[in-house]
């Protein structure tokens, strides 16, 4: 069993940054992609940014150039940091951690970025 713990949510206003982490615990025998979703209320859960194990990296349009997601495998922890964040931004926020090829979510964390 893998678990996933998040932290770095909260409150911020437009134009400000946070950094979220995602450290992953357990029977890890190798970690395939580490993803970061998000969903807004009354919307569908989308993908935000994606790292491989090789370093290569997938932005949504919407965050390109703000956003950046990294990776310590020593560590199995995924990073989003978070600039220029903007109020459409406001989302419950998701690490997705694929283990050998199994998908594994965290609890999520709540992101909020008043006008």
């Amino acid at each position: 069993q893998v678990q996933l713990v998040e932290s770095g949510g909260g409150l911020v206003q437009a134009g400000g940054s946070l950094r979220l982490s995602c450290a992953a615990s357990g029977r890890i025998f190798s970690i395939n992609t580490m993803d970061w979703y998000r969903q807004a209320p009354g919307k569908q859960r989308e993908l935000v940014a994606q790292i491989t194990n090789g370093g290569r990296t997938v932005y949504a349009d919407s965050v390109k150039g703000r956003f950046t997601i990294s990776r310590d495998n020593a560590k199995n922890t995924v990073y989003l940091q978070m600039n220029s964040l903007k109020p459409e931004d406001t989302a419950v926020y998701y690490c997705r951690v694929v283990v050998s090829f199994t998908p594994y979510w965290g609890q999520g964390t709540q992101v909020t970025v008043s006008s």
